[in-house]
């Protein structure tokens, strides 16, 4: 008897569309986060892994959906083998059985690296454009947390003695937004 074959998919925003990750290939499940690479918050990536058992294929479209970075591949691809599970990169045309020979092991560091690499290119290319969108005028950064008039009232309100932490909650930031609005007094 084989196992289910399940999929896992990552896109970065709510916005993208998840479906072309896994478009055309079957899958029995499906587990989709919501979340950035670099972050280590992907609760379905967890309930992915829990789901999951011997005799499965998990099924993802690229290597760098499913990790981070380098360690964080080959560390879920090797405790998912050693369970006896089928990982499969759609992306890549690579399969990992746990029986799997050197070379294999080879191309998926070297994939890995690759993927991590590209990551790291992207990053690079979105500071220097935010760079030079500066000096051109044209990036004003974010938007700020509260108005001159809200920054007004937390000034009054703590130099009557109101807590900090209440005043975070009361205007919906955080505490660290609330001491650098207090700490601009001087």
């Amino acid at each position: 008897m084989s196992g289910q074959r399940v999929g896992y998919v990552r896109v970065s925003s709510e916005d993208q569309n998840p479906d072309r990750q896994l478009d055309a290939i079957s899958v029995d499940r499906i587990f989709i986060d919501h979340a950035s690479g670099k972050s280590k918050e992907r609760p379905e990536l967890l309930k992915c892994l829990e789901y999951i058992r011997e005799g499965d294929t998990l099924i993802v479209h690229s290597m760098d959906r499913l990790a981070r970075n380098l360690d964080d591949l080959r560390s879920i691809v090797n405790q998912l083998t050693e369970d006896g599970i089928r990982v499969e990169f759609i992306k890549e045309a690579l399969i990992f059985t746990g029986e799997d020979s050197p070379m294999s092991t080879l191309l998926l560091s070297v994939m890995g690296a690759f993927a991590e690499f590209e990551r790291s290119l992207i990053r690079e290319r979105q500071r220097e454009g935010i760079a030079l969108a500066k000096k051109r005028g044209a990036y004003k950064g974010r938007k700020p947390s509260l108005s001159d008039e809200q920054v007004t009232k937390i000034r009054e309100m703590v130099s009557m003695g109101v807590a900090k932490a209440k005043l975070a909650r009361d205007f919906g930031v955080s505490r660290q937004t609330i001491h650098g609005v207090v700490g601009k007094l001087v």
